[in-house]
């Protein structure tokens, strides 16, 4: 591992792709610390937006990794302006509280990390996640799942793996399963299906640890991460640890169930993650018999709401029986062998060309 000098030497190449300047020169670097073979690296972000910071972070990486592994980089930002926001809101809700929050870890060889989260159950989030991963990959890209719903894990289920067990290699490493041309890990591999589990944050922080850093991903271009509802540990966790690209949120017509969606979508915002955009499952129903549109949950306020938050609206799915079908038997609609009405393919596929424009 290079030392803290020849680190500093390496960090002139990288340049503020606001200014074109190195960012030694403009004086950003706070702290170059290694300890126990990790190297932590402080930097100001003043004046650099989020989409340049991730542009900024990818090429602090990229010019260090060939000397570094990427998983022992971790990143830090600080900015005078979040700083004082921080120490505020900390003073009144907790007068203890640390006002740092932790560096980030890049997971190796994973180029876009993507949350699908909801704040609320039962609104198809998993079979969302499973089937945005299958058109991923007929679209060409190299894909992953991680199935961070600890107390219901449901993506083996979904891509007919229920009893499989992964393996791991000689560095004792996890090799993920493979379904339909889609790498995923989950809890649910690891336990008894009719078990339930009793486990508090810190033992779920260690498990999603593991799934980051402990599985051979190998290259994704893209890897999703499928979230318990809610906005607990473990979704906390994820976004505190790992350098993720930005969040989907997914919400069924309901006022009520946009109302959990939208506290989700507001502890993405406070944890300064992205948000890529919202998608609707469970629009609507046509029926089989008279082909007429039927509003189960009410006509939807879900893309007016967008459009006054300022918030990408990515599409709606319909309500059809052949999507939960689908992933009862293991074999996702969007699946190459699924046979599927054109109308769930065609939402589904607009909203993935649409997630497409924020990948890397």
């Amino acid at each position: 591992m290079l030392n803290s000098e020849e680190i500093k030497k390496q960090l002139t190449q990288v340049l503020n792709p606001l200014t074109g300047k190195s960012i030694l020169d403009e004086n950003r670097v706070e702290e170059i610390l290694l300890e126990n073979e990790e190297l932590k690296i402080v930097y100001r972000r003043d004046g650099i937006d989020r989409e340049h910071k991730k542009k900024l972070e990818n090429e602090i990486l990229n010019t260090l990794k060939a000397h570094i592994s990427e998983d022992k980089i971790l990143l830090k930002s600080i900015s005078e302006k979040i700083d004082s926001n921080i120490n505020k809101n900390q003073k009144q809700n907790n007068p203890a509280a640390h006002s740092t929050i932790p560096p980030k870890k890049k997971i190796p060889g994973v180029k876009n990390v993507i949350a699908v989260g909801s704040g609320k159950g039962g609104v198809g989030k998993s079979t969302v996640t499973v089937n945005l991963a299958m058109e991923l990959k007929n679209q060409g890209l190299k894909v992953g799942i991680i199935d961070a719903d600890i107390y219901g894990p449901s993506i083996p289920m979904a891509l007919g793996k229920m009893g499989a067990q992964p393996l791991a290699n000689d560095d004792n490493k996890m090799l993920p399963l493979e379904a339909h041309g889609v790498k995923f890990i989950s809890f649910g591999l690891f336990i008894d299906k009719e078990s339930p589990v009793i486990w508090r944050g810190p033992m779920l922080g260690k498990v999603l640890n593991q799934f980051f850093f402990d599985v051979v991903w190998g290259e994704l271009d893209v890897l999703l991460i499928d979230l318990p509802p809610g906005t607990g540990d473990v979704q906390l966790s994820m976004v505190q640890k790992i350098q993720t690209d930005g969040a989907v949120i997914v919400s069924t017509p309901q006022d009520l169930a946009f109302l959990d969606a939208r506290r989700a979508l507001e502890m993405f915002k406070k944890m300064e993650l992205p948000i890529i955009g919202l998608v609707e499952n469970m629009s609507s129903f046509i029926c089989d018999s008279c082909d007429k549109e039927h509003f189960i949950f009410g006509h939807s306020k879900l893309k007016s709401v967008c459009e006054e938050l300022s918030l990408p609206f990515l599409g709606k799915i319909p309500m059809d029986g052949m999507v939960a079908s689908s992933g009862d038997s293991g074999t996702p609609i969007m699946a190459p062998n699924s046979s599927a009405r054109a109308v769930v393919r065609d939402s589904i596929t607009g909203i993935v060309n649409s997630l497409k424009n924020d990948l890397k």
